[in-house]
């Protein structure tokens, strides 16, 4: 074991000749330190990451649980995405102050708006806990490793948690082959400062989405608030500004080709030591089923957010989750088949094979990870419509929400006081979360179309049985309710001639969309309202089906798949010895390095490093839903009144730029940093040619996408007249 760990971390700190490949851990930058400075950073090794004192890590937080944040000043204020910001924004909004589609800015303090629900993570510090989680779980497999680490890292995280004051979290890198215990300060005060109109903000709309050249100022501004005594405090109206240990300076001096960029942030998840059947997989199973499903529910929620502004509102940002990652597989499924990833990575596996062989470690583990994913493929379509179509409309989570209260009151016939309590609460908890997404006319065909394409598509043999027993039942007489409901519990019966009227019948027949019934029931909960609920009927016959007949398959498939990854990229870094390697993303802190770069996406085409806001202008198309600009935008175009953020070399405002660093989804909203430390842009998107980047890095293609931060100061400053903003910046020439 120690043997493992020594090979573990020196193949962290090493690095080969693909630097611009890699999410390195900033705590172990080790040999990556000297290839950054012949790049041409400027700053020390403290600079970037120490627990002694103020570093850049101090300055980089993990905003809203899914995306990254900087901060731009001693006083709390912090620069992330506009699509980050995105929901607190649009829960800020009605229809009569409509921030979302008019932008907001805070011209002092008492004009910032409380953002619910957000917060903010700082990294206080990481310890290696490989050798005590290992101890723990020793040579346990399948559902014994799994029972015995989550009890390891739950007892780690209890006791490094400061008695609830702090986020502990213990994280595996390397598929398992090393842990970091992960100790956090959470901050949940954070206030709407600014944000562009949504028609800068989202510019170019799904159609640029995922492309290059871009012009879109993805970008929002919040600022945290703490207790008198700088720690963390729930809302209050005398919390005060948060002074961080450290705040990104900003630069306006321009960026050129071949300028050293640094990323820091919290990327999301990659998968990059995937076998060549998991590529598979996902190319010709898991991608096509989540795109057609995501296609029917985009035309079905964009149908209802268009005939209402209420509506709009409401959904908006569902929808533009739902849509991201909508063109996310697409793009995916494309650039793995042009580069053949998965005969490259068959080719791969084929070497170490041999290679396998040859060093007598027969483990075999090739064909284990064939027979286990030959095993799985029967199921994995269903999977898929599972978490993607079934639980695509909220009626259907806001009924399976009752599942645990369900099968309780099952098998007690005479419930005690203390478990009803607590399933009432996890009900009442659960629904809050999903209620907000919920809008009648909207789920209602979401349902019908949701349950049409899971009959259609999912194996007959594996459906569950409110198809046969209530949907198709052929010995209904075709009346809506044939036969009434008995105390025992039997499925009503219902004829459905189409998928709308069973629809209509569900949402006419539940309590679990209105708010005063749901609370109503549970003020005194009976199993017999829970059976003759239709919605209840719904989401339990495919729960139970799911949980009952697939999931197993689905947790033995991955546990295996699990055991044989740990094992595989063991051996394979023993294989490949002069090779880099780094962990895959897991949604903790990393560094990537590289230089602005241009690309060739195509023969005869050469796309420059950056855009400009002409180009901005070239596609502006007054009253267009994706393209349309403020006319406060357009006077400012006309007279060239663009102030210091011009740049220097043709004074033209540079919209964006482009970088050959390593990023994913969960990046959104990371400063792009130069070689001495300063902010000059947020990275927001990848580009299409290397859309496969989370399963396979191509060095060739791969770009990020920058919001140039002159960009983002020209429209604080000159659309905005948030002067105030820009005073409280460090801003440098």
């Amino acid at each position: 074991m120690k043997k493992i760990f020594l090979l573990f971390a020196s193949v962290i700190s090493f690095i080969g000749a693909r630097a611009d490949e890699g999410m390195w851990i900033p705590m172990l930058i080790g040999k990556n330190y000297d290839e950054m400075q012949r790049k041409g950073l400027k700053l020390t090794k403290e600079d970037l990451y120490s627990i002694n004192h103020a570093s850049m890590k101090d300055a980089i937080l993990q905003f809203g649980g899914g995306c990254t944040a900087e901060m731009i000043s001693g006083n709390g204020l912090l620069l992330t995405n506009h699509h980050c910001g995105y929901d607190a924004i649009a829960g800020l909004s009605t229809v009569e102050r409509n921030l979302l589609d008019n932008g907001f800015w805070a011209h002092n303090m008492q004009e910032e708006l409380p953002a619910k629900g957000v917060t903010a993570l700082f990294l206080q510090k990481m310890v290696d806990v490989t050798d005590e989680v290992k101890s723990a779980i020793g040579d346990a497999k399948g559902e014994d490793l799994t029972k015995k680490l989550d009890a390891i890292k739950k007892a780690i995280e209890e006791r490094e948690n400061d008695k609830g004051k702090l986020v502990a979290n213990v994280k595996e890198y390397f598929n398992g082959n090393q842990y970091f215990l992960l100790i956090y300060k959470k901050y949940t005060d954070v206030r709407l400062v600014g944000t562009p109109p949504k028609s800068l903000g989202k510019y170019g709309g799904d159609i640029d989405n995922w492309m290059w050249p871009r012009h879109t100022s993805d970008f929002s501004m919040f600022r945290i608030y703490a207790g008198a005594d700088n720690e963390p405090k729930a809302y209050a109206a005398d919390n005060v500004p948060y002074h961080p240990g450290k705040f990104l300076p900003v630069s306006i001096k321009g960026i050129d080709e071949g300028d050293y960029a640094m990323i820091f942030g919290y990327p999301g998840r990659t998968n990059r030591y995937e076998v060549s059947y998991g590529v598979d997989l996902a190319i010709n199973t898991a991608n096509p089923s989540i795109v057609a499903i995501r296609d029917m529910r985009l035309a079905i929620i964009k149908r209802h957010m268009d005939k209402d502004k209420d509506v709009y509102l409401q959904l908006t940002s569902l929808y533009s989750r739902i849509a991201n990652y909508w063109k996310y597989f697409i793009g995916q499924t494309e650039q793995l088949k042009r580069l053949n990833v998965v005969a490259e990575k068959k080719k791969s596996e084929d070497e170490f094979v041999a290679w396998e062989r040859t060093n007598n470690m027969d483990a075999n583990l090739m064909s284990k990870f064939e027979q286990a994913f030959n095993e799985y493929k029967p199921y994995a379509k269903h999977a898929t419509y599972y978490g993607e179509c079934y639980r695509a409309t909220a009626v259907a989570r806001m009924a399976g929400s009752l599942k645990p209260l369900y099968e309780y009151l099952e098998k007690n016939a005479k419930p005690d006081a203390d478990s009803i309590k607590k399933y009432v609460t996890a009900a009442q908890t659960a629904r809050r979360a999903v209620a907000k997404e919920y809008e009648a006319g909207t789920d209602k065909e979401l349902l019908a179309a949701m349950t049409k394409m899971y009959y259609e598509n999912v194996d007959k043999s594996q459906l569950p049985d409110i198809y046969e027993k209530v949907i198709f039942n052929k010995a209904c007489c075709g009346k809506k309710a044939c036969k009434k409901p008995t105390q025992k519990g039997e499925l009503e019966c219902y004829k459905s001639t189409t998928y709308a009227e069973y629809a209509d019948y569900v949402m006419s027949h539940t309590f679990v969309t209105d708010s005063v019934k749901f609370n109503a029931f549970l003020e005194k909960p009976n199993l017999y309202a829970l059976q003759n609920d239709a919605a209840v009927q719904y989401a339990m016959s495919f729960q139970t089906n799911y949980g009952k007949n697939y999931a197993p398959k689905v947790d033995a498939f991955n546990a295996k798949k699990a055991e044989y990854a740990k094992e595989y990229l063991r051996q394979m870094m023993m294989q490949k010895k002069d090779k880099s390697f780094y962990p895959d993303a897991n949604s903790t802190m990393r560094i990537t390095y590289g230089k602005v770069k241009s690309y060739d996406p195509q023969d005869g085409v050469h796309y420059k490093y950056y855009t400009t806001l002409d180009g901005l202008m070239d596609k502006y198309k007054p009253g267009d839903e994706d393209f349309d600009v403020p006319a406060a935008l357009v006077s400012l175009y006309k007279t060239k009144d663009f102030g210091q953020y011009a740049d220097a070399s043709d004074g033209k405002i540079h919209t964006c730029f482009i970088t050959n660093n390593d990023i994913t989804g969960g990046n959104s909203g990371s400063p792009c940093i130069n070689a001495n430390g300063e902010l000059i842009g947020t990275a927001f998107d990848g580009n299409w040619e290397a859309m496969s980047g989370d399963i396979a890095f191509d060095k060739k293609y791969k770009r990020t996408i920058v919001c140039d931060i002159r960009y983002v100061l020209f429209l604080i400053d000159k659309m905005g007249h948030a002067d105030n903003l820009i005073k409280e910046m460090d801003i440098r020439k």
